[in-house]
């Protein structure tokens, strides 16, 4: 398998440092709000990641962290807590709008079929290890004491920005335009690891420490997390491309300044859901979130499939009408696979089936190209195996799409066979025509047929998840 590497700006293929054993680690959410469908669309490809790789036979641990505390609304360190500002938008304490969040946050990744990680710890249950590796670094030299609050040196490094090649005087103070310089910083690219000089004078989390009562830095905490569970040599480290700096390019710095060594081989970043006016936030434009998506009509895994219709590299432009070109292609999907759903005789070829797997293996083993294994999934429907060896490989492909393929025919099958009992003959001869009717783009005789059918006491209309039929 073949994986693009952030750090080294190629792709590379994926060798675990222990041979058959992959650790893994994912930025996990900041729980001050529910997750927009942007947030999620990193998740989605991640999930697909960590099930591809399991589905090869490899032993995966998967980490994510979760952020109740620390995060501040800028990169730079300053600006208000989000957690606190969700606290008082929702007159509750932090803990819970911590607890109510994370709790909405893996609700949303189950209706999107996506795998819990192994562990998930919360910021606030590892506090002491946060201290101790933050001591470490003061005692090896790469932290200092200055304002109150502890920094990293990042001085100290031979090389910092190991994303891009930034020269320090283009970067902003601070590192966004229109953040505040931190008069304590030795360098502007210094960032805090633990804060005692809070600027919130009604911050509720905090903690006793050797420098005074406070609470730690954003960037602390995900290197604490993943060391602790997963070891010194990380295999993948996952998260959003906002995230690559500064976060990951902190993480990098403090992890093997405490180390000694090189922590992660390979960082896999995806880019952003874009909307018509740009990237997709909790604060611009409509809050797009998975509920919204239910209340407009559309099943959470139509926006996976939307997601795996796109390379995780390139930014992807959502749309409602681009949402319904998704709805609309999954469902055609699903109607192709309710034959083989009542189909099931015969055995499986495993000549047929071997030959068929290749093709989509070959997608994912290419930079996780999820739209070439999508084609795969359709190269078998048009193939020449008989019907249980195409459900027996639709069902193996499902097993890292999560597209809950079978079970959405099983449905249809089931839902047709129901109806087709109750609706008279007469009626579903005239729906058939209707489709017809609609195939051509004969519009007005569709309209026609649409009128014979209610004279008979029916209604016809057509939804995302395909054409409705009910008693009048």
């Amino acid at each position: 398998m073949y994986l693009y590497n952030s750090l080294s700006h190629k792709k590379e293929e994926f060798i675990p440092h222990e041979a058959g054993k992959v650790s893994m680690y994912t930025c996990g959410p900041t729980v001050y709000h529910f997750a927009h469908i942007g947030n999620l669309r990193s998740y989605i490809m991640e999930d697909i990641l960590e099930k591809y790789l399991r589905y090869t036979g490899l032993d995966v641990k998967r980490v994510m962290n979760i952020t109740d505390v620390g995060h501040l609304t800028s990169d730079g360190d300053t600006g208000d807590d989000k957690m606190l500002k969700g606290a008082k938008r929702e007159h509750k304490t932090v803990m819970e709008i911590a607890k109510f969040y994370t709790d909405a946050f893996f609700a949303d990744c189950a209706k999107l079929n996506i795998k819990t990680p192994d562990v998930v710890v919360p910021a606030t249950t590892y506090i002491d290890e946060f201290i101790r590796v933050i001591t470490t670094l003061m005692e090896k030299g790469y932290a200092y004491e200055a304002g109150g609050n502890i920094y990293f040196d990042t001085s100290k490094l031979e090389k910092y920005y190991v994303f891009n090649d930034f020269k320090e005087e283009d970067l902003a103070v601070g590192v966004r335009e229109g953040v505040e310089e931190d008069g304590n910083k030795r360098n502007k690219a210094d960032f805090v690891l633990w804060f005692t000089k809070s600027k919130f004078d009604d911050q509720e989390l905090k903690w006793d420490s050797p420098w005074g009562v406070g609470y730690p830095g954003w960037h602390i905490e995900c290197s604490c997390i993943s060391m602790k569970n997963l070891g010194e040599y990380l295999d993948i480290h996952c998260g959003g491309i906002d995230n690559a700096f500064p976060h990951h390019t902190n993480e990098i710095a403090q992890s093997e300044a405490y180390l000694g060594h090189k922590w992660c081989n390979y960082w896999f970043h995806v880019l952003h859901l874009n909307t018509n006016s740009g990237k997709m936030s909790k604060s611009s434009g409509e809050f797009l979130t998975v509920s919204l998506l239910e209340e407009k009509g559309y099943s959470p895994l139509i926006y996976r499939w939307f997601c795996l219709l796109s390379h995780y590299r390139k930014s992807l432009v959502f749309s409602w009408e681009n949402l319904d070109n998704a709805a609309t292609s999954y469902n055609k999907l699903v109607e192709k696979l309710v034959p083989l759903v009542k189909d099931r005789s015969g055995e499986v070829d495993d000549n047929a089936f071997a030959e068929l797997k290749k093709s989509f293996t070959d997608a994912l083993d290419n930079d996780l190209n999820t739209s070439l294994a999508i084609t795969a999934v359709y190269d078998v429907l048009k193939s020449g195996a008989n019907s249980v060896t195409k459900l027996a490989l639709i069902a193996d492909f499902d097993r890292v799409l999560g597209l809950g393929l079978i079970q959405a025919a099983q449905a249809l099958a089931e839902n047709a066979s129901d109806a087709a009992e109750d609706i008279p003959q007469e009626v579903l001869d005239l729906i058939e025509q209707r489709r017809e009717a609609r195939k051509a783009k004969d519009f007005a005789l569709a309209d026609e047929i649409r009128d014979k059918i209610a004279a008979l006491g029916y209604e016809v209309r057509e939804t995302r998840q395909g054409t409705e039929i009910n008693k009048l």
